[in-house]
């Protein structure tokens, strides 16, 4: 019987012939924690340069400081070695496209029935919503000076990085 994942599972065991982190205990080697959107254009270990096993990869729409990925960031700075925080959105996001409101009329146009319930977190202002997640990371009691802390906007056209917060 056909999968829709067999094409991935092949890819798997050809991945698998040459993996190389048995037996890593799963800290950042790096001491870095990036957190970023989903986007597929986003490659968050190769644009700073680093391989699997240097940090921890938090992923959500926007690359957002959400309350999971905070307590992701607690863990990850006072059992998994992080020491940096890279908070990362990027240019030409779904997210910041448009407003919440046109998001949902979107999704509720795809899905066929009424999505507006689902709270999105458009991005109005990415300067500024890179600014206050920095903030809310640095003022989180948990992690505060425990990690240095800087916000980015990622280039999807250049690859470059511009420091914002």
């Amino acid at each position: 019987m056909e999968s829709a994942f067999d094409d991935l599972l092949a890819h798997n065991r050809a991945f698998a012939d040459s993996f190389d982190l048995q037996g890593f205990d799963g800290v950042a080697r790096a001491g870095v924690a990036i957190v970023t959107c989903m986007d597929s254009r986003l490659d968050p270990l190769g644009m700073v340069g680093l391989v699997p096993g240097d940090a921890k990869i938090l992923r959500n729409p926007g690359g957002r400081a959400t309350e999971r990925t905070l307590v992701a960031l607690v863990l990850g700075v006072h059992l998994l070695s992080v020491e940096r925080v890279l908070l990362v959105q990027h240019t030409r996001c779904a997210m910041a496209s448009k407003s919440e409101r046109a998001l949902l009329a979107d999704i509720s146009a795809s899905a066929g029935t009424d999505a507006s319930w689902l709270d999105l977190g458009a991005i109005e202002q990415q300067h500024l919503a890179i600014i206050e997640d920095v903030h809310r990371v640095r003022s989180h009691p948990l992690i505060g000076a425990r990690a240095r802390v800087g916000g980015f906007l990622y280039d999807v056209d250049t690859g470059l990085l511009e420091q914002i917060g």
